[in-house]
């Protein structure tokens, strides 16, 4: 169970009770004895109700950065720490993290997925909301322009005469 939250929070994404259900297709109440031992033992973190991350925390990230040399070589810092790498290595190294990129993208994209979704199902509430309060029965007179209308001869200015409805 422990592994089934690590991952996810590695990946910087939520983990919540029902998450796990899905990852692991456990019934809710073995997962919650399961995260409330867990809990106990002090390896992981209740940050609010049904939401759990991971005790271990990595360090904060450091700077980074990446220089192309004009002979070609690359430097690459990491804190303090300066790697020099032939134009090769710099490939290689490329090659082994694609997967970090690909997951790097992946968990942007979430995230906006999650922002949108939030806010399209925020967006539908308020219509649907909108919607029951234009279909609820109108109280007694209201809505209706008309209620009973007669008509009314009045004279016009050349004279002649014309047909007015009027309001009761």
């Amino acid at each position: 169970m422990f592994e089934a939250v690590q991952d996810p929070h590695n990946q910087e994404q939520i983990v919540t009770r029902e998450t796990l259900a899905e990852l692991t297709g456990l019934k809710l109440t073995v997962i919650d004895d399961r995260l409330g031992t867990l809990t106990d033992d002090g390896m992981l973190l209740r940050v609010q109700r049904g939401v759990y991350v991971s005790a271990v925390q990595h360090p904060v990230a450091r700077p980074m950065s990446k220089t192309v040399m004009p002979d070609g070589m690359i430097k690459i810092e990491i804190g303090d720490e300066v790697l020099t790498l032939t134009p090769r290595e710099d490939r290689a190294l490329a090659n082994l993290m694609a997967g970090a990129a690909a997951q790097a993208a992946a968990i942007e994209t979430g995230r906006n997925a999650a922002l949108l979704t939030a806010e399209m199902a925020e967006e539908i509430k308020r219509l649907r909301r909108r919607v029951a309060a234009l279909e609820a029965p109108a109280a007694a007179g209201q809505g209706q322009l008309f209620v009973a209308s007669q008509s009314q001869a009045r004279p016009a200015a050349n004279g002649g005469q014309f047909e007015n409805a009027v309001s009761a």
